[in-house]
């Protein structure tokens, strides 16, 4: 994946570290979404999707947005959106319920060795996430939404707010919004990564290679939201639009 091309080691010795400290083992097996009552290559809830591709049940993506326009920092600092960028400008902002960053997205397809995600799709790709599945396996970024955060540093500690594994994720890219899980951790400097099954489910390109947005997604992680088993990409999608309905008022 591109957001760690300059931090691959320290990435990988990192995911290790938290995995064994801090970070609770509940994320994505395989065959999960065939576990959590998903049918194979058919998004779980696609029936409650309309073709605008906004959740019926839960905020719209206009809601959302206009719940961020501000930005209450509460990170030390700002994140770089790519290993090359010249310059940090993304904050993370804090509100009572979520913390959110607006930034752009590179593809995460380390996990499960899959068709699409392996060493010959994604030159950068690692066999392991920061968390596990109920199996203790890793997980699988072909199948589960899921957006990866920078792992704890100066500028930003995930833990702090109120965020670990399997945390809900709302995800807006222009007028879709689609909800997922933290899946994974990258580099302490960098932002904006998300797996390659919410790439996809958002209409972006998700080839890790050559995909991503440059810009214009909007990432809003609900404290205190943990689902379990981290691999069910239905409870996400059911409690990511419950709090998304809370988080605009109605």
């Amino acid at each position: 994946m591109r957001t760690r091309m300059l931090a691959l080691t320290s990435a990988a010795c990192g995911a290790a570290l938290l995995g064994a400290a801090a970070l609770p083992a509940s994320a994505t097996a395989p065959g999960s979404a065939i576990g959590s009552g998903a049918v194979p290559g058919q998004e779980p809830g696609a029936a409650e999707v309309d073709a605008a591709g906004t959740d019926a049940t839960g905020a719209t993506a206009a809601e959302l947005l206009a719940q961020v326009r501000g930005c209450a920092r509460i990170s030390e600092g700002a994140y770089r959106t790519d290993g090359g960028s010249p310059k940090a400008t993304v904050p993370v902002c804090d509100t009572t319920d979520a913390v959110f960053w607006k930034a752009d997205m590179d593809i995460d397809c380390d996990g499960r060795r899959t068709k699409v995600c392996n060493r010959k799709t994604d030159p950068y790709f690692l066999p392991e996430t920061a968390f596990q599945s109920s199996r203790g396996e890793p997980l699988d970024s072909a199948v589960l939404p899921h957006v990866v955060v920078p792992g704890p540093g100066k500028v930003w500690d995930y833990r702090k707010s109120g965020l670990t594994g399997g945390s809900v994720v709302a995800v807006v890219y222009r007028a879709r919004v689609r909800y997922g899980v933290i899946g994974d951790t990258g580099p302490t400097g960098i932002i904006g990564e998300a797996s390659y099954a919410m790439a996809k489910a958002l209409g972006i390109d998700p080839d890790p290679s050559t995909g991503g947005a440059g810009s214009g997604v909007t990432y809003i992680a609900f404290k205190n939201s943990r689902v379990s088993p981290i691999e069910s990409r239905e409870r996400a999608r059911s409690r990511g639009a419950e709090l998304a309905r809370q988080f605009v008022g109605r």
